[in-house]
């Protein structure tokens, strides 16, 4: 074998290493694909959870004084799930929010709907509820302002228990 054959050969396989190598780093950064930091959602986050236990916190008193205030709120959130629903990789915080607006599970809105039927609701009630609601909403900010895995398996485990 030549010298000359001997770089070709040594070059073409380190060209082929290269590839391989590139091609690995591609493939594994699509399987990891999250949604980029969004100061909206983070914002929106924050404020709806500030908004929503403030408001919890009148639930032992009727409802209809309140009735405007759960619907702007509740508009707020159905904003925000369409919102998510639009974002590319956004698979986690779009199952949080949904979750967080579904009326029938025990979150936010379903609390709301508890309070519209029963008029008024227990303190005691309204404590416990304001500590999930506060939770899930904590579990969501962390996630938008810090998108790594530990805080996705955090939502994910939180969205397999309710």
């Amino acid at each position: 074998m030549t010298l000359e054959n001997y770089i070709k050969r040594t070059v073409a396989f380190r060209k082929s290493i290269l590839v391989m190598v590139l091609l690995l780093l591609l493939s594994s950064c699509k399987s990891l694909k999250t949604a980029i930091f969004d100061q909206y959602s983070y914002q929106q986050a924050i404020s709806i959870k500030v908004e929503s236990l403030n408001l919890m916190d009148d639930a032992s008193q009727p409802f209809n004084t309140f009735e405007v205030e759960v619907e702007d709120l509740m508009l707020e959130l159905q904003k925000m799930v369409e919102y998510e629903k639009n974002k590319p990789n956004n698979e986690v915080s779009y199952a949080m929010w949904n979750v967080l607006a579904n009326k029938d599970k025990n979150l936010l809105a379903g609390f709301f709907k508890r309070w519209k039927d029963d008029g008024q609701l227990s303190e005691a009630f309204t404590n416990e509820a304001k500590l999930q609601v506060s939770e899930a909403l904590d579990l969501i900010i962390k996630y938008e302002a810090q998108k790594n895995k530990t805080n996705e398996t955090n939502i994910l485990n939180f969205l397999g228990t309710n």
